[in-house]
């Protein structure tokens, strides 16, 4: 059902890698029989043959080695920790940590991986939702529970507040993560002219505030601390801190 369910939302898939978990390996000899029937004659006789075309291919990483996924294993550890510390002691109905899992699905799915083009004045950049559906992700705006009462929107506005909480922290983590840092006595990560960066302040969830880099301020000793960007709202001057740049391809 688990990959029923993947194959449904994901589309058509070629290959699988994976740890050697007993899950995984089972799935694994469940298909192969399965890929064996619809490449038999018989199938093939009775349905078109483009339905048993997409072979899936699994990949395992060697056994007692998880540091060959420790770039996934990384990312699904802190991200289920991080859900963990945001909804405490909350206790939710299936329906509503569905949907709490679907917002923050679109969140990581959101978030900058590299400049999409290398056109001066583009301020978009390549994300995994690209990658599943051609388009950046997108949410619905949150409506104004101000004036509402409590006891009408209760339950949504603790999905909503738990959301918040997620994005913040992952987030900060997230653009932490593209900012290099070195001892004192290193040169740390330069800002060049042109270059695609994200602006690290509070959004509200799957908004990033992109730029590119049209001027640097360097001080008496040559490095650039301070830059001017142009953004989609216009143009801002920044410190260096502040900015993450994305990587160029």
């Amino acid at each position: 059902m688990a990959f029923t369910r993947f194959s449904a939302r994901r589309g058509p898939i070629k290959e699988m890698h994976s740890d050697c978990g007993t899950n995984f390996i089972g799935a694994s000899r469940l298909l192969t029989p399965l890929q064996e029937l619809t490449h038999s004659k018989p199938f093939q006789d009775s349905v078109h043959i483009h339905l048993a075309k997409n072979q899936i291919t699994w990949h395992f990483n060697p056994p007692a080695s998880p540091h060959f996924g420790g770039l996934w294993e990384a990312g699904v550890k802190f991200t289920k920790s991080l859900i963990l510390r945001s909804i405490g002691l909350h206790k939710l109905t299936s329906e509503e940590f569905i949907s709490l899992l679907a917002q923050i699905l679109t969140s990581k799915n959101s978030r900058p991986l590299c400049a999409l083009s290398n056109d001066p004045d583009d301020f978009e950049a390549l994300t995994p939702s690209h990658f599943l559906t051609l388009e950046p992700s997108t949410s619905l705006p949150y409506p104004n529970l101000v004036n509402e009462s409590m006891s009408k929107y209760q339950r949504w506005r603790l999905i909503t507040d738990l959301h918040r909480h997620f994005w913040t922290r992952w987030k900060n983590e997230y653009l932490s993560s593209l900012q290099l840092r070195k001892k004192w006595s290193e040169p740390g990560q330069e800002l060049h002219i042109g270059d695609l960066v994200l602006v690290k302040e509070a959004t509200h969830p799957l908004r990033w505030r992109t730029g590119r880099i049209r001027e640097l301020h360097p001080g008496s000793d040559g490095i650039s601390r301070v830059a001017t960007l142009d953004t989609t709202s216009g143009r801002l001057k920044r410190p260096a801190v502040k900015l993450c740049p994305l990587p160029t391809s």
